[in-house]
Formats: C-alpha cells, structure tokens, sequence
C-alpha cells in the first residue's frame, strides 16, 4: 500500500513538471520567437536522409551554438545556415582557405551523400556544433508542435491527464473515507468480557 502511495505521488510529480516544462518551452519560444532551446541547447529536426545511418529522417539533433565557428576540424558535424530559410547538419571533410582572402572555409558533405556539397561553408554561416545528441523520429513531433494545433495539443494534453488523475486520486480517497464509516466494526471499540 505504501509502495502504491509513493508511485502515484511520483506519477503526480512527474506529470506536473512535464506540463510545467512543456509549458515553459512553448511560451518562452514563442515570446522570443527563437527556436526550441533546451539548457542552451537548440533542438533541431532533421528533414532529409542525407546524414543516415547516423542520423534518422525525423530525429531530434541537439546542436550547441556560439563559441569560435572556425575550430571545427575535418570530422566534425555541423550545422550552417544554406540561405535565410535553410539549415543542414552535414560532417566537415576538409577544412581549406580560400586562396585570394586567406579565410578559412569548410568543406562539407552528408553521410549518406554520394559527393561533397558544392559550395563550400564560411564559418559565419554556421550556427552550432552536432553534440551526438539525437532522438530517433521525435522531430515529427516537434515540427507537430510547432504548428498551433500542436501548441494546444501539448499544453492541454498534460493538463487534462494531471486533472484527470488528481480527480481519480479525490475519488479514491473519498471512497475510503465513507467505507470507513459504512464499516461497522472500524467505529466501535473492541470489547472482550472476561
């Protein structure tokens, strides 16, 4: 009975900072009208195959912005921005200078990609580093939650299943209670003659 108490207090606990953080999540992306951050993690999702096996259509990738973009070394994955509406997580193969300004450019290329891309990446354009970090098919529902049906989705959802189960836990305690004083022998004393 106590092991049963314990797990639906932690069942209440857990439900309650899910909703709480999803919560948190949703409102704060979209007050400041950036992408999903997690810990000064952006969450991104990948929308091609073109860095499978290693990284899943659909998965969840956690990327580490900021810092000095030209460290990167030949190896590394990472995520640059194509044009103003495109990102692509890609691994670097060469790292190269551009022979008339000296800058240093990178030369990257999917996994799953037969040839390198094009054009070569400047480190201006990069917005963060692959940290290995990834969530098989979660991105579906990310980008679901970007959408406002998605936003009310997720927020009413925990809501709902937290108030659902606070009122099967007032039920249940209800219940005991009037069991307790429908039960003739919990309310008398017990007496033996001698």
């Amino acid at each position: 009975m106590r092991i049963r108490k314990w797990l639906g207090n932690a069942l209440t606990i857990l439900m309650a900072a899910a909703f709480i953080t999803v919560a948190a999540s949703v409102v704060m992306s979209k007050m400041s009208g950036s992408e999903p951050n997690f810990y000064g993690y952006q969450l991104k999702t990948v929308l091609s195959g073109s860095m499978e096996p290693s990284i899943l259509t659909g998965s969840i990738v956690a990327i580490k912005p900021g810092g000095d973009m030209t460290r990167f070394t030949a190896g590394d994955v990472i995520t640059f921005r194509a044009d103003e509406k495109k990102l692509i997580t890609h691994r670097i193969v060469e790292v190269t200078r551009n022979e008339l300004s000296g800058q240093l450019l990178y030369r990257t290329k999917g996994d799953n990609n037969d040839a390198a891309d094009l054009e070569p990446v400047d480190p201006a354009n990069v917005t963060g580093v692959y940290t290995g970090f990834t969530v098989p098919y979660a991105g579906y529902v990310l980008n679901f939650a970007g959408t406002k049906l998605g936003n009310v989705t997720l927020l009413i959802i925990p809501g709902v299943l937290l108030i659902l189960y606070a009122l099967a836990s007032l039920w249940k305690a209800i219940s005991a209670l009037e069991d307790k004083k429908s039960d003739p022998n919990a309310s008398q004393p017990d007496t033996k003659a001698p």
